[in-house]
């Protein structure tokens, strides 16, 4: 067991697919979260943390290397990250970390349709000693170690519709689930290297609860003699007529498909089941920590442990009339949970401090003794975490980015900026379309003021500030080697 604590064990967990507003500790009376709760209670809880993505792959490419996705080259789902990148956890792994990973990584394309036996996603060199590769439940090919085991287990993944519901399954029992074969990945890790002299890091990526929304049956039974009682998403009708017209495509059908969770079709009676399912995933997602953070207690481990937990980005789950992800910025699609944990070392507080999942790598860097690399562009927290520095400090906003996202809106390029007080998203293009947010009197987020001519001044000064923070991804290799 560890015991030198500048150089603590760090437990990465990072979700698939999950908006802050998913737990206890952020408001939330219908999960049951009671770890993650008592977790943020016992470390740093951050209200406002964003990705610099509202899609998987730039945004893990992101900040796995504390660089925005443009600088990456990982754009978009479905663009390779390019062997010149270097992921924090190599940085770890060369400065004495044994580094695993269980679930989800992400950095490169990934098709469920892939002939079995064959490697679905290329790894460049990302510093992962112990590789339990399981990108998600419905990926069958023979790498995907988690279906592997299921297969050994006699189990079959089958969902199975849910009564008078179009768009929610139930999966496989609890125990079964991708989610909770990772948290055994992550246990079994950590009681092998509970003897061991060498820290580690270890991440853990579950895919719940990205779609299909498919939790285990008695998570979801949880939800169903209370869906009266669960909100209808935020959609004022005829609110997408003054935003981006990509926006009403996806009310039509999530992924610009109409096949696809189609909201413009759905009843009061689906939204309310779409939402307990994804709350249930949630509620399993607590209890696959709950495991996992007994480990560490059980081998004297917690101490030494930072405790990471946070999303790549979040769901729309029908506000906006959207479902699932795309070329958006709402709060629902970028905001995330982020708490950080380390016990009598990190400050125990909640902060509303705007956060940007880049800064993550940095912190990492500097809580470990390791000297972040100079390629890194995100601001690193730990000065703040430990008190020495205040959090009003770190930012004035957040940014985040759409370049050829995904393959249906390949033409879609946009920036946003969000500050205290106002979002601005810009559509680069001839139509140059926009969204512009006043937060402090919509948080959510359903007048667009873009055309607005009162707010002239703060869109100029906005767009100045948007074209800052563009210009602050500029990649800052190569070096200079020489004056002229």
């Amino acid at each position: 067991m560890s015991t030198v604590t500048d150089r603590p064990n760090i437990l990465w967990v990072c979700t698939d697919q999950q908006r802050w507003d998913t737990l206890g500790c952020y408001g939330n009376e219908f999960v049951e979260t009671p770890t993650l709760d008592s977790l943020a209670e016992s470390g740093m809880q951050f209200t406002r943390a964003f990705a610099q993505s509202p899609v998987c792959s730039p945004s893990r490419a992101s900040f796995l290397t504390g660089r925005y996705p443009r600088t990456t080259g990982v754009r978009g789902n479905g663009h390779p990250i390019p062997d010149r990148e270097t992921p924090v956890t190599r940085s770890f792994a060369d400065a004495g970390y044994t580094c695993g990973l269980a679930g989800k990584l992400h950095l490169s394309p990934c098709s469920p349709t892939r002939p079995e036996g064959s490697m679905p996603e290329r790894r460049i060199d990302d510093g992962y000693a112990e590789f339990n590769w399981a990108h998600g439940s419905r990926y069958v090919h023979l790498t995907n170690e988690y279906r592997r085991w299921l297969r050994a287990e006699g189990v079959e993944y089958d969902p199975t519709p849910v009564d008078s519901s179009a768009y929610v399954t139930t999966s496989v029992a609890p125990e079964h689930s991708q989610t909770m074969w990772c948290a055994d990945q992550a246990v079994d890790f950590i009681e092998a290297t509970a003897e061991g002299d060498d820290p580690w890091l270890f991440s853990l990526n579950p895919y719940d609860p990205h779609h299909p929304f498919d939790p285990p049956a008695a998570y979801l039974d949880r939800y169903l003699d209370r869906l009266d009682d669960i909100p209808l998403p935020n959609y004022e009708p005829g609110e997408l007529t003054e935003k981006p017209a990509i926006q009403a495509v996806c009310h039509e059908g999530a992924y610009a498909n109409e096949e696809m969770w189609p909201a413009s079709e759905m009843d009061d009676d689906d939204h309310r089941l779409l939402r307990a399912a994804y709350w249930a995933m949630c509620d399993l997602l607590d209890d696959a920590v709950e495991r996992v953070l007994s480990a560490l207690e059980r081998t004297g481990q917690r101490e030494d442990t930072i405790v990471v937990f946070t999303s790549d980005h979040g769901e729309q789950l029908g506000d906006h009339g959207i479902y699932l992800k795309g070329p958006f910025f709402y709060e629902e699609a970028l905001r995330v949970p982020l708490v950080i944990s380390w016990p009598d070392t990190y400050v125990s507080a909640e902060t509303d401090t705007l956060v940007e999942l880049v800064d993550l790598a940095p912190t990492l860097c500097e809580a470990a003794g390791i000297d972040p690399p100079n390629r890194m562009q995100g601001r690193s927290l730990h000065g703040a975490l430990v008190g020495e520095e205040s959090f009003e400090d770190h930012r004035e906003s957040v940014y985040a980015e759409a370049y050829d996202l995904t393959h249906w809106a390949s033409d879609v390029r946009a920036t946003m900026v969000r500050t205290d007080q106002y979002k601005l998203v810009r559509h680069h293009g001839p139509n140059r379309a926009g969204e512009l947010y006043d937060l402090s009197s919509d948080i959510d987020e359903t007048v667009n003021h873009w055309n607005d001519p009162a707010y002239n001044d703060v869109q100029t000064d906005l767009l100045t500030t948007l074209s800052d923070r563009m210009a602050e991804t500029v990649d800052p290799h190569p070096e200079r080697v020489a004056p002229w």
